[in-house]
Order: C-alpha cells, then sequence, then structure tokens
C-alpha cells in the first residue's frame, strides 16, 4: 500500500512538473490564454501588481475547497499536493530560469508544445484520481456529476478561462485561445484513452483450467468462463475472457506459447471499464488460500 502511495505522488510530481514547464516555458510566452487557471493567472497578472504564481495559488486555494466537498477527500489531497507544488515550480522556473521571449520564435509553436505537454500531464494526474487544480477540478466535477468525458470537460471547463483573454488581448488572440482549448481537450482525451486502454482476451483451450489457474493465482487477474460451440464441427469447448493492461498480456502470451496447438486467442482493446477490474487484494487472498 505505502510502496503504491509512493509510486502515485512520483507520477503527479513529474506530472506536475511537466505542465508547469509547459505553461511557463510556452504558455506564458505564446500571450494566449489556453483554458486552464494558469492562462486566468496571466490575464489578472496584466491588470494587478501580483506575480503569476501568487495569483495562481490564490485561485486553486478557492477552488481546492469546492474539490474537497464535492469530489472526496483523495483527489482533494491528491490536488492539494499538485496546486501547491504546481506554483513552486513556476516560481523556481521564474527565478533560475528567466524568460526573455519565445524559446520557439513563433507562438503557434508556442501553443502546440504546450497543449501536448499539458495534456500529457493532465491525464496522468486524471489516472490516478488527481488533478492540477484549478479548471481541472471544474472539469472532474462535470466528469463525475455530468458524466461528460473528461476532455470535452476539461473544453469547456476551459472555454470560460478563454473568453477572459479578451480583457487584456485582442479578438485574434481570444480566437486563438478557444480553439487551443478545444485542442486541449481532444489532447486530453487522446492521453486518458492510452493511458486507460487495456486488452480484452478470449482464449479458447483444451488446457482451459491450466490457463484459468494461471490467470487468477500467479496473475492475479478475473477471468470468466463461457460454454462455447462450434459451428464447423459442433464440439462444445470452454470459452475464457479477461482484461489485462498490456504488460499483463504481454505476459500472458508468454504462458500461452507453452500450448501453440491449442490455443485460439482473439484480442481486442477496452478504452474504459467500470467496476471492481482492479481488486486484485481479492484475487490474491484466494492465491495465498489455495497454497
Amino acid at each position: 500500500m505505502k510502496k503504491n502511495l509512493v509510486y502515485e505522488y512520483a507520477l503527479i510530481s513529474f506530472a506536475t512538473f511537466v505542465i508547469a514547464a509547459a505553461v511557463y516555458f510556452f504558455l506564458i510566452p505564446s500571450k494566449v490564454v489556453i483554458g486552464s487557471i494558469s492562462g486566468l493567472a496571466i490575464v489578472i497578472a496584466e491588470l494587478v501588481p501580483l506575480s503569476i504564481s501568487m495569483i495562481t495559488m490564490i485561485l486553486n486555494v478557492i477552488l481546492l475547497l469546492i474539490g474537497f466537498l464535492l469530489l472526496g477527500k483523495e483527489f482533494g489531497m491528491k490536488t492539494v499536493y499538485t496546486s501547491l507544488l504546481m506554483p513552486i515550480f513556476i516560481a523556481v522556473f521564474e527565478q533560475f530560469i528567466p524568460l526573455n521571449g519565445s524559446l520557439t520564435g513563433s507562438s503557434i509553436y508556442d501553443i502546440a508544445a504546450d497543449i501536448l505537454l499539458v495534456a500529457f500531464g493532465q491525464a496522468i494526474l486524471f489516472n490516478v484520481n488527481a488533478s492540477s487544480g484549478g479548471i481541472d477540478i471544474l472539469a472532474k466535477i462535470l466528469n463525475k456529476y455530468c458524466h461528460i468525458e473528461i476532455g470535452k470537460a476539461v473544453s469547456a471547463a476551459g472555454i470560460v478561462t478563454a473568453m477572459t483573454s479578451i480583457l487584456v488581448y485582442d479578438i485574434g488572440t481570444l480566437i486563438i485561445s478557444i480553439l487551443g482549448t478545444l485542442a486541449n481537450g481532444q489532447a486530453v482525451d487522446y492521453f486518458t484513452s492510452g493511458l486507460n486502454r487495456k486488452k480484452k482476451i478470449s482464449i479458447i483451450s483444451d488446457n482451459y483450467e491450466k490457463i484459468e489457474d494461471y490467470i487468477l493465482h500467479t496473475m492475479h487477474r478475473g477471468v470468466t468462463r463461457y460454454q462455447v460451440i462450434g459451428s464447423y464441427n459442433n464440439e462444445t469447448k470452454v470459452e475464457l475472457v479477461t482484461i489485462m493492461d498490456t504488460n499483463e498480456y504481454k505476459k500472458l502470451l508468454v504462458f500461452l506459447h507453452q500450448y501453440p496447438e491449442k490455443v485460439f486467442v482473439t484480442v481486442s482493446n477496452v478504452s474504459e471499464i467500470l467496476g471492481e477490474w482492479n481488486s486484485s487484494p481479492f484475487l490474491t487472498s484466494r492465491a495465498s488460500s489455495k497454497k
């Protein structure tokens, strides 16, 4: 449990660093307000004598309280961590790597780099029930209570922020900000789908009992058994169906290669799973009781 917690917070720290770097090195020089709390902070910083990192901190505190109330303690604690870490990373960049302009020399390249990096970081955070704070909290609320895909929720929440760019920039910047926000939502969906993608594996074999035992008690994954009838010869067989991540699937293939002439396997991608797919402690306890 402790090992998993350390791993999760290491992932959260990495994702937060990626997002902070994207904001500082690409979003700020682009002068575009892609829907995020950092983008809103850029606008406010043009109107009040406060640093972007300070404004980001203030806005995050307000939204964090909402997150705790509506999304639960686990999400709240993880998001507190990212929300505190984000302005620290940005402040460190401000102190030790001062910017004199765009790194790419083009606002289009800056926007593209920011969208890809931020979406990648957001997908990692959403995957471990966390967020970068701010607008992402609103996106998670929309995702949870309105059942909107997380990328579309990011876009919806971000559009409002992007529209504030008209207060300090021209109409062209506003249009680019809105388009950038929509693109960010699409990128989040793309990366989230990749992180969550699992394999649905169907196996027909005369050695199904050994394969089933291996899946249950070595890999600690659930498996469903069906009786199927082949139309060609009317033979009754047993089909095993299981869901695994990509690494587990590769491990299972190595095991299945022991039965090259007696196994029929089909595999399909699964992008979303509801229920207790990851309840491995129960399966682990079953494995222990069999020994």
